[in-house]
């Protein structure tokens, strides 16, 4: 049955994503390098929970001219990341990427992605917004259209 989150919030409270601040510099600096195109990569953890502590830049496969405004990852690439993990006793928790012109929100191709690649609204979606000039990092699930924001947290243990 459920598990008991020890906060005393109730089972009904979204988790939060924990990223180790490794994880989070290195999305950040991803964002920063690939600019003005825009970054992605899949992040892992340990199966069955939300802390990040693995994160997998992999290549924009979208055309040059339209990378700055939208991502696609590699078939391929994003196999053999998934059967790393798997190796590693690791899960993919979801995907990152950024976006150049715009706020940390998916946009409508980011809400018909998610549909595309996690029907069950499994994986978590982050977005690093490089709209102003400190980079913006925020999370959401996406489920049959429905985009619910994950609060996030940074450990720098």
């Amino acid at each position: 049955m459920g598990h008991a989150t020890g906060d005393g919030s109730g089972s009904d409270a979204i988790e939060a994503l924990t990223l180790t601040g490794d994880v989070y510099t290195a999305m950040v600096d991803r964002a920063l390098t690939q600019n003005p195109s825009e970054a992605c990569g899949l992040f892992s953890g340990n199966p069955g929970t939300l802390r990040v502590d693995g994160y997998h830049p992999m290549a924009n496969m979208a055309a040059a001219d339209e990378a700055w405004k939208l991502y696609v990852l590699d078939g391929q690439e994003m196999l053999r990341v998934e059967a790393e993990a798997d190796d590693a006793g690791r899960a993919i928790i979801g995907v990152m990427h950024s976006h150049t012109h715009t706020s940390a929100y998916p946009s409508p191709t980011d809400v018909a992605d998610a549909a595309r690649f996690d029907p069950f609204g499994t994986w978590v979606f982050i977005i690093i917004s490089l709209k102003h000039s400190s980079p913006v990092l925020r999370a959401y699930r996406i489920m049959g259209g429905e985009i619910t924001e994950v609060p996030v947290s940074i450990d720098h243990g």
